[in-house]
């Protein structure tokens, strides 16, 4: 069994026992890198709490040779799409992905995910629609996109001195001198 595999099994239900889910669990040369996530986000203190349980879990166990660093965090806003579950999580999302050299046409993608089953995804870009097979795929990740800040020169409603957070008139009453 494979060091990856063999952490996942052991990190799962340590995950779970703190109300959060594992997202991927990589191990690059001497790094552990173990993500996890929980509906609504995940905080630092969830961070720290799930990091301690799964250092003291992993020294009883073992599952690794040699030294190794621990790295605990969240998938982050633009998430590493690695498995058809982390594709199908991520339909109607904007991705951006780069195909193996061995696919025909492009080699880097951008656009929306729009479905993902256990064979591939589609894949909507400004050129149309195409079907990828995960196999094809060297890397992908979801896009975080910023909304619409403020006109440059404008506050949000409510910055203005004369008027309420709301954006209203100030009606404040002014005693009389």
């Amino acid at each position: 069994m494979a060091i990856v595999d063999r952490v996942r099994e052991l990190v799962i239900p340590v995950v779970e026992a703190e109300s959060a889910d594992l997202y991927d669990v990589e191990h690059n040369g001497g790094v552990l890198r173990v993500l996890v996530d929980a509906d609504g986000g995940i905080g630092i203190d969830e961070i720290k709490r799930i990091s301690r349980a799964l250092s003291r879990r992993l020294d009883e166990e073992d599952p690794m040779p040699g030294r190794y660093t621990l790295e605990v965090s969240s998938p982050g806003l633009e998430r590493p799409l690695r498995t058809p579950d982390h594709f199908r999580c991520a339909v109607g999302e904007d991705v951006k992905i780069k195909t193996m050299p061995t696919v025909d046409g492009a080699r880097r993608l951008s656009g929306t995910l729009v479905s993902a089953d256990d064979g591939g995804f589609d894949l909507q870009t400004d050129k149309g629609r195409c079907r990828l097979r995960y196999e094809e795929v060297s890397k992908a990740r979801t896009v975080f996109v910023w909304g619409p800040g403020p006109e440059p020169g404008r506050g949000h409603r409510g910055d203005s001195p004369n008027s309420s957070r709301e954006g209203s008139p100030d009606t404040r009453e002014v005693p009389a001198s």
